[in-house]
């Protein structure tokens, strides 16, 4: 019988994205085992170890560009470690073993364990610094809202589009005081606002689910690998995205350069951001408005994840029942 023959399309579609959910799955039970303890670092530890432990299980030839850190940190997942077994396609791997580590530690809501890949050279490659960003989900005409707008005038164009006035529009903002004159003139305006502690990553994605959210728009500054794994998250649904690095010294102008970014003041859009074929699979730590939180119950683990594709432009949900209790036990 003639070899089996697998192409990487073939590696994506039939295999990587279950095995996606699988990673992410096993991140937030390790981080929810410690719940409410009060140790960030060591439930953000918990959430890396099983990340790396089932990526590096994983039929690719996988490279970090959006990480914990630019330098072989380990036992971080740190940007241009190789994962997987190196038997399979090339793909780009962006990670947030834990987002909310803060929220996890404090047993509040919206703790998220999430993953991007795509196919190789499709992820951009941003340093680990601030990013100006700007985000609405699916169903808007091409450039209703533009990251040079002011908030003011971003809102007004959006509940022109959706057909609403902008007291009918929420806002979602990171509550640190870099924000205060975007949080100002949305009161201004009329808009509602959720400041939320934590949580850049489910912020943005918050917007392409606002039936269940509430949120419409995401405003703010936050961190650039972040923006990259939402961007990928928002590109499967048909959200819109601009952001723009802060690269305001030159040691992080210098970074920049050395990763490939030439052009220090350049607007991305949302294919800028992710391109070609991107899975993202996010799964719930803590309860939170997108995802349940881990269960822990007598012999059964339950958990939920969001698993994003952009070729095929699907959204599922799947509630998984655990019951091999050993897989989910530290190595």
């Amino acid at each position: 019988m003639a070899d089996l023959v697998v192409t990487s399309q073939d590696i994506i579609d039939r295999i990587l994205a279950l095995e996606l959910v699988r990673v992410t799955e096993r991140a937030a039970v390790a981080a929810a085992r410690l719940r409410g303890r009060g140790d960030e670092k060591a439930a953000d530890q918990a959430a890396v170890d099983a990340m790396r432990r089932e990526l590096q299980r994983l039929p690719i030839d996988g490279t970090v560009v959006i990480g914990e850190g630019e330098r072989d940190e380990a036992p971080m997942l740190y940007i241009g470690e190789k994962l997987g077994t190196a038997r399979g396609p090339k793909v780009d791997i962006a990670v947030d073993p834990l987002e909310g580590t803060t929220l996890c530690a404090k047993d509040l809501p919206g703790s998220i364990a999430v993953m991007a890949m795509a196919t190789g050279g499709s992820l951009l490659h941003a340093p680990d610094v601030y990013m100006e960003k700007i985000a609405i989900g699916p169903g808007y005409p091409r450039g209703t809202v533009d990251l040079d707008m002011s908030p003011e005038d971003n809102i007004r164009a959006l509940a022109k589009a959706k057909g609403v006035a902008p007291q009918d529009i929420c806002v979602l903002v990171l509550d640190r005081p870099r924000h205060k004159a975007i949080v100002e003139e949305c009161r201004r305006v009329g808009a509602a606002l959720r400041i939320v502690p934590d949580g850049d990553v489910a912020g943005v994605i918050f917007t392409t689910r606002p039936r269940e959210t509430g949120i419409d728009l995401y405003l703010g500054t936050g961190g650039a690998p972040e923006g990259v794994l939402a961007a990928g998250a928002l590109r499967c649904v048909g959200g819109q995205m601009q952001a723009r690095l802060i690269l305001d010294t030159p040691e992080k102008i210098d970074r920049a350069a050395k990763m490939g970014v030439t052009d220090a003041h350049r607007k991305y859009d949302m294919k800028d951001l992710a391109a070609g074929d991107v899975i993202v699979s996010l799964t719930g730590v803590t309860d939170g408005p997108l995802l349940a939180g881990v269960k822990f119950a007598r012999q059964i683990i339950r958990t939920e994840t969001l698993i994003y594709r952009s070729v095929t432009g699907t959204v599922r949900k799947i509630a998984a029942e655990h019951r091999d209790m050993d897989k989910f036990k530290p190595a």
